[in-house]
């Protein structure tokens, strides 16, 4: 069973939408089930997180559900179940947010999410619309992925990492963008996966084969 986890931040349906359709195109009989349910993310067999908005209010959402962020840790830490964080999902995973003063983050990857600094200034914060991935990794979540594949952001803030190697791909923005972070049975994107085309599927279809 395929967790996305409902703390009132995301786009849940888009998200479950792309999910169940990868689960059908790969031949895979798992469930997708959209939850508040903190005893049905501990059960599940992989984890979503998307988040949108502001750090702080996506933190204290997560933290209003009793009892989720207990279970996301026992299952994603304790367990190892394979989980995948989006957009201000994948910042939770971070120590701590820069966004309006500091918030503690899940302190999964070491790291701050710091704002976007362009050396660009004919270019917008929000970072927002198609960009091109280029990859610093050969992870296996990677598979069948390109520099240059197109992927969809909508974001003013960015994960930077204590350790460059938690950093798989990253895009250009007036300077470099984190674009996906991992580490051991976790994978997160700042961009969504649900609105990259061909390129966000991809990427979902390799976490659902994922072994860690």
């Amino acid at each position: 069973m395929i967790a996305i986890i409902d703390y009132g931040s995301g786009n849940l349906r888009s998200a479950a939408k792309a999910f169940e359709r990868c689960v059908q195109e790969t031949g895979l009989s798992e469930e997708v089930v959209v939850t508040s349910d903190p005893d049905v993310a501990a059960k599940a067999d992989r984890i979503v997180l998307p988040g949108v908005g502001a750090f702080k209010d996506c933190k204290d959402g997560l933290q209003s559900v009793s009892g989720m962020t207990e279970a996301l840790t026992e299952a994603v830490l304790g367990r190892g179940v394979p989980f995948f964080g989006i957009c201000v999902g994948m910042q939770l995973m971070a120590s701590r947010s820069l966004e309006y003063g500091e918030t503690d983050g899940l302190g999964w990857i070491g790291g701050s999410v710091s704002p976007l600094e362009l050396s660009d200034p004919t270019l917008k914060i929000p970072h927002m619309g198609w960009n091109e991935l280029e990859m610093t990794s050969d992870h296996v979540l990677l598979e069948g992925l390109a520099d240059g594949d197109h992927i969809y952001f909508v974001h003013s803030y960015h994960v930077v990492t204590e350790d460059p190697s938690h950093v798989l791909a990253t895009v250009n923005y007036g300077g470099t963008v984190t674009a996906i972070i991992g580490r051991d049975n976790m994978i997160g994107t700042q961009f969504h996966p649900e609105k990259s085309q061909s390129a966000g599927l991809k990427l979902i279809s390799n976490f659902l084969n994922w072994k860690p």
